[in-house]
């Protein structure tokens, strides 16, 4: 299944979003523009679904409503999240959830769901507030996407939310786990690589050997040297990644995890996440750690090794990299431009950009049309010693 569309108003930077997805969308703008918290819209329905404690945990977990309505918005009390899904395959079909989030003004001023819809093709299959939940206004604490009761006719959507991965790899932390052994993060949850060892090892032999070989395939491409990538296990239990560095030595020894590079670690983890994620995948700025030579093949890399599986991902990434921009093979309509004003930050697509649409039209890159537009007002004001 794949987002097809996403809208939002009053999320966080943002007074209104309306955008069209494809399978890769690449979201470019200054610090603070709000990308990360463009990403935590998907996020959002994410642990809503996944995490136990529904909405009010997402909520509690980011300040409270308060925290996640934008500023901008005034007299508008409401948060608007609405997704457009859709199912390709043998029985193709389309989706529509929409949630509406408020304050309630008088009494416990708890957060409410003011409206809950899901489409099905054309047809609206839930519509709340409903009777019951006029009858008895607690209910309104809980979406119906978040009960197991409830979300019988449309449990596909529920399923897909709880599919998303977000992925911000550290390589410290991949390098020194046990600074982390008290940590709760689960497997599935993991968001900086602290279980990315263990989510390793505990896949089964062919595919966790399968995956590492195509990874292996793919990493020569930007790290000619590297070979023979598997797993291990030390005496203790532990699981670590071993890998032969070809040089000058005709019998190179091999290297775990802690010897590689920050940026090889951290490729490894996009590369394995992208292998191993059917649905949607967030990447938070994949270019850290690595040299700009391997970022800019860094696009065609994961287009390639997401190809390479029999169901691939739509992938969101946040970027300010002109070299993660620089492949003429990113389309305009697969760049999403943010531009932070006194009234929250606009999202446009490239495309829907004049000046931006005629650059790459002619021929530049997304990094020569995108990264000048998106550049923040008065940077020159940094050079404080000119």
């Amino acid at each position: 299944m794949k987002i097809t569309r996403l809208v939002l108003e009053n999320w966080k930077n943002f007074r209104t979003v309306d955008i069209a997805l494809g399978g890769r969308s690449f979201f470019v703008g200054p610090n603070a523009s709000g990308k990360s918290n463009l990403l935590d819209s998907f996020r959002f329905m994410a642990d809503l679904v996944k995490r136990g404690g529904g909405l009010q945990r997402a909520l509690s977990d980011r300040g409270g409503l308060q925290k996640i309505r934008c500023l901008a918005a005034r007299a508008t009390p409401s948060v608007v999240l609405e997704f457009e899904l859709e199912r390709g395959g043998e029985t193709p079909t389309t989706w529509k959830y929409r949630l509406v989030l408020k304050q309630e003004r008088s009494g416990a001023k708890q957060n409410i769901v003011a409206q809950e819809q899901v489409w099905e093709k054309d047809k609206l299959i839930l519509d709340r507030p409903n009777a019951e939940d006029l009858r008895d206004d607690l209910r309104l604490t809980q979406t119906s996407l978040e009960q197991i009761s409830a979300n019988g006719e449309f449990r596909a959507v529920y399923d897909f939310f709880g599919s998303f991965r977000y992925l911000h790899i550290v390589p410290q932390v991949i390098k020194t786990p046990e600074v982390f052994s008290n940590a709760r993060t689960t497997v599935e949850d993991d968001v900086y690589g602290i279980k990315f060892l263990e989510q390793v090892a505990r896949t089964t032999p062919k595919v966790r050997a399968s995956r590492l070989a195509r990874i292996q395939k793919a990493l020569q491409i930007a790290v000619p040297q590297l070979g023979d990538l598997q797993n291990s296990t030390d005496e203790t239990g532990t699981p670590h990644l071993e890998v032969r560095l070809e040089h000058w030595r005709p019998n190179a020894g091999r290297q775990q995890e802690n010897q590689l590079s920050d940026g090889t670690l951290r490729l490894i983890g996009i590369l394995w996440t992208i292998l191993e994620t059917k649905e949607l995948i967030m990447l938070e700025e994949p270019e850290l750690s690595l040299h700009p030579g391997i970022v800019s093949r860094l696009a065609p890399l994961m287009y390639r090794v997401n190809r390479t599986k029999k169901e691939t991902s739509q992938i969101l990434v946040s970027t300010h990299s002109p070299d993660l921009l620089s492949d003429k093979g990113i389309g305009m309509k697969e760049v999403f431009i943010l531009s932070p004003g006194r009234e929250g930050t606009i999202v446009k697509s490239a495309a829907d950009i004049e000046e931006v649409r005629v650059l790459m039209e002619t021929g530049a890159s997304p990094a020569d049309a995108v990264i000048p537009y998106s550049a923040p007002n008065s940077v020159e004001q940094l050079n404080l010693f000119e």
